[in-house]
């Protein structure tokens, strides 16, 4: 197998990860009532099931967006784009259209860092971090589905087995 051909494989195997984070984020946001109000969750801060979701919700969030960016950056490579710089890659995408917006792109990742360092006790802003999580998790989803398609249409590269093509595409009906 030659250099491009293992590149190649590596991006289907990317596209199907980004389907299955998302097909996962999706599950553990549907288990919770939006939006979520700070007194609701000081009421039940000892819910294990509740905070078990919030920690699936947080992870699958940076799982997706970490996998997005990979594969983003790894389709930008493989279409003769310059990929050094990250805002590079973004901005390529934007005008693409495969991202609606480089600045939403920004806010989700600020999202998503604070909860890597944040050990809030606050309940209002625990609500607060896990409604924007939600309320952008939609544009992570939209992004995955242009770039797969982007994919497919520009280099012929589709996800590796088709495992979650048709939940993946069932988030958007």
């Amino acid at each position: 197998m030659n250099v491009l051909d293992e590149e190649r494989r590596h991006l289907s195997h990317l596209l199907e990860a980004l389907q299955r984070c998302a097909y996962f984020l999706d599950y553990s946001e549907r288990k919770m009532a939006w939006p979520l109000l700070g007194d609701d969750l000081a009421a039940k801060r000892k819910d294990t099931e509740l905070f078990e979701t919030l920690a699936a919700i947080n992870e699958r969030f940076a799982k997706l967006q970490d996998t997005l960016a990979v594969a983003m950056r790894h389709t930008a490579l493989l279409m003769s784009e310059d990929s050094d710089s990250f805002l590079k890659v973004l901005s390529f995408f934007e005008k693409l259209g495969v991202l609606e917006s480089s600045e939403e792109w920004q806010q989700s990742r600020m999202a998503r860092n604070i909860a890597a360092h944040d050990y809030e006790t606050n309940y209002e802003a625990i609500a607060e971090h896990f409604n924007t999580l939600e309320s952008l998790s939609g544009m992570l989803f939209r992004t995955a589905r242009n770039l797969v398609a982007r994919a497919e249409a520009d280099l012929g590269i589709q996800p590796a087995t088709g495992d979650f093509t048709r939940e993946f595409e069932r988030l958007f009906d």
